[in-house]
């Protein structure tokens, strides 16, 4: 694996970049269009950050399948599957019936309905670590409610979260806490630091409420919790009296039970999101019967949870559909094994071409990295370089293949194996088009 990018080849990725977006830009005008519309209206034309890339962000007309379709009439196979809440593509048959027959009911009830009794049940029954279980309208407020759940149930304030962490728009611990998260006292540890997590907990055992954390970072770049790491929290959390909440709102897709399961490490609370609700707006959180309890509005003194979308008939019919009928255990086994043979044949591939990228994640979720060095936790990815991974995304947009422009993927159902298989050629592709911005400083000069 070739080293770092030196400096000439520093300003040779940023050449390359700037040729990039130009080449982009110059194919949709249409795109360029709505964008100048669209800051007329939402700041920097943009209503969900995430979305957000340089020189302005693509604008989708249509979507089938595992295929987008600009505005201005480029198609693209989406490796991205709506950041893993499009599991099941993006005009899955069962799932639309699912939609339709609900709506066709009526839309908004204001009352209970015999979907949100399906849909409790069914992940009741998937996911060992949840006896009672509420639903919410995201992964964000999931959270929220989960820390508040922990809060009400130990009588303690502190919160545990790890650096890297992404938990919702308001906990977000990329590097360190983000100025908008929600004001709780939040104690920073280090992701897969085993030993000073276990001091941190021991340390702050008569305050914690509760730790928080992701088996896997999702949006801090699909890192695996070691398991080790994760057993320590299970044991000091338990220890403390703490409670352990496992926020697998993206990993839950990860094998029949989501990671928890793969690894045998059970939560006292779970929140969940992104695919459970169908593609509609979803989130939910649940866990030990005791802590949920507290929730069950015939008890004196029962915690408030409210939201009028909480239990809509979309999300509820949706989600039920799709997890019982569309992702049934076996195709969860499945496609999680589909999901590890790609990141394994990407890391074929980097080797291969000497190109300083790598892949982790798990299963059907993962991230390509623009570095060679190992990577443990978030403070690894300093080393990579966010130019080459935008040139990556630019140019596989080019090629016809859409992956998040921080390296990210998310596969859907509906990708087929020669959609795949076209992808891992296209990276292939690029890297070799690419070839000289990582090559020896030596062999450089000695070509030029």
């Amino acid at each position: 694996m070739s080293g770092p990018v030196t400096r000439a080849g520093s300003e040779a990725v940023a050449e390359a970049v700037g040729e990039a977006r130009a080449r982009y830009a110059a194919r949709r005008p249409r795109t360029s269009a709505l964008h100048e519309r669209a800051r007329a209206f939402l700041p920097g034309g943009n209503t969900r950050s995430v979305l957000y890339h340089r020189p302005f962000p693509l604008r989708i007309a249509r979507a089938w399948d595992a295929v987008l379709e600009d505005v201005d009439g480029h198609q693209y196979v989406d490796l991205l599957g709506e950041y893993s809440a499009g599991l099941y593509g993006h005009s899955n048959a069962v799932v639309l019936k699912a939609m339709a027959d609900a709506l066709h009911e009526g839309i908004s009830r204001g009352a209970h309905t015999r979907y949100e009794v399906d849909l409790a049940e069914a992940i009741c029954a998937r996911f060992g670590s949840i006896e009672r279980v509420r639903f919410t309208n995201s992964g964000t407020e999931a959270n929220l409610m989960a820390l508040s759940a922990a809060r009400a149930f130990t009588g303690r304030g502190r919160v545990m979260v790890f650096r890297g962490g992404y938990h919702g728009g308001l906990l977000t611990f990329a590097d360190g806490p983000s100025p908008v998260n929600a004001p709780y006292d939040v104690l920073l540890a280090e992701y897969n630091d085993a030993v000073g997590a276990q001091a941190l907990l021991r340390e702050h055992a008569g305050s914690l409420a509760c730790v928080l954390v992701e088996p896997m970072l999702g949006s801090g770049g699909c890192i695996p919790g070691e398991p080790a790491f994760l057993s320590v929290l299970r044991e000091a959390t338990r220890q403390a009296g703490a409670l352990l909440i496992f926020d697998e709102v993206m990993t839950s897709r990860t094998g029949p039970g989501g990671l928890q399961a793969r690894l045998g490490i059970w939560p006292d609370v779970t929140t969940l999101g992104k695919y459970i609700g169908g593609g509609a707006s979803f989130g939910a959180f649940g866990g030990r019967a005791d802590v949920m309890e507290l929730f069950d509005p015939a008890r004196p003194g029962a915690l408030p949870h409210a939201g009028t979308f909480n239990n809509n008939v979309v999300s509820m019919a949706a989600g039920h559909a799709g997890l019982t009928q569309v992702y049934p255990p076996e195709t969860a086994q499945w496609h999680t094994a589909r999901g590890d043979a790609l990141r394994e044949e990407l890391a074929r591939l980097f080797r291969a071409a000497s190109a300083p990228f790598q892949a982790t994640g798990v299963g059907s979720l993962l991230a390509i990295h623009a570095t060679a060095a190992p990577v443990r936790g978030p403070r690894d990815l300093s080393s990579s370089d966010p130019q080459l991974l935008e040139l990556l995304f630019l140019d596989l947009l080019e090629l016809g293949y859409y992956i998040a422009p921080r390296g990210y993927l998310a596969l859907s159902l509906a990708l087929t194996p020669g959609q795949l298989a076209g992808f891992v050629a296209a990276v292939g592709r690029a890297l070799e088009t690419r070839a000289a911005l990582w090559a020896p400083a030596a062999g450089r000069a000695r070509r030029g």
